[in-house]
């Protein structure tokens, strides 16, 4: 056999194995650590949010963190990380899965794997100001002005729709995406590009917020949860409980409870 060959041939083998072990192998490894890791913002209500007061994550996507868990028959061992660091920390595998209200869009799809949607109809970008200044943000125009302070948290496509779409307005990265809403009402910025169902929360929680724009969203989007690329096996698992809990009624039932106010 010519060398070149058999050089090319134990390449391509090698790197069959290589990939195999990389990727082939996430529910036997979870298995065998008797743990998901899953990794999270803890900083999204009523996503994903880790109460300062109990330690513990609440929302709808830990309750879904713990089903996914229960199905599998592990413990779930939470991995943090944050709107800036999510894709770098998905594709370096520091977690199984990634769950915290995360959008479904083109740009993580080419890159990452994406669970089937769910929250359907439900997400958008929309606003979030002080109540007494609810009549004057009545679109994007009303906004997108110089003497308006827009607060946004980095990395996420909150950040990307305020640079897509406010040319004129003053953006202010804040680091806690959580923190925004205490810096708005208490007049540290005038506007937070959220979405409809934090926005719905917010509003709950303090008096002085006002949501003007909730009912009429300026995007419309569903939530996943995120992965590598390369193990099918294991997204389709993911998708099977998915799948499962809208047959039974299950996601229905949580997305009552959290999402639809």
């Amino acid at each position: 056999m010519n060398k070149k060959i058999r050089v090319f041939l134990c390449w391509a083998v090698l790197m069959l194995l290589t990939i195999g072990t990389v990727f082939a192998g996430h529910l036997e490894d979870i298995a065998a650590r008797g743990t998901i890791r899953i990794g999270t913002t803890g900083d999204y209500i009523p996503m994903s949010y880790l109460n300062p007061q109990t330690g513990a994550y609440e929302g709808i996507d830990a309750e879904l963190s713990q089903l996914i868990a229960d199905s599998l028959g592990v413990k779930i061992e939470y991995v943090p990380t944050s709107w800036p660091t999510l894709t770098a920390d998905t594709l370096a595998g520091k977690f199984d899965i990634a769950l915290c209200g995360i959008s479904r869009n083109y740009a993580r799809a080419k890159t990452m794997a994406m669970s089937d949607a769910y929250g359907e109809g439900v997400f958008g970008k929309t606003i979030l100001c002080r109540k007494s200044d609810a009549k004057k943000y009545q679109s994007l125009a009303d906004i997108d002005k110089p003497e308006v302070r827009v607060m946004i948290n980095p990395g996420g496509t909150n950040e990307k729709f305020a640079h897509a779409n406010l040319k004129k307005a003053k953006l202010i990265v804040h680091q806690e995406n959580a923190d925004i809403p205490r810096q708005v009402a208490e007049g540290n910025a005038d506007i937070m590009i959220t979405e409809t169902v934090e926005a719905a929360r917010y509003i709950e929680l303090n008096d002085k917020l006002a949501a003007p724009l909730m009912k009429a969203p300026f995007t419309r989007h569903s939530c996943g949860i995120l992965m590598q690329k390369g193990d099918q096996e294991f997204l389709n698992y993911i998708n099977f409980v998915l799948a499962e809990l809208k047959m039974d009624g299950t996601l229905a039932k949580l997305e009552k409870k959290y999402l639809y106010k």
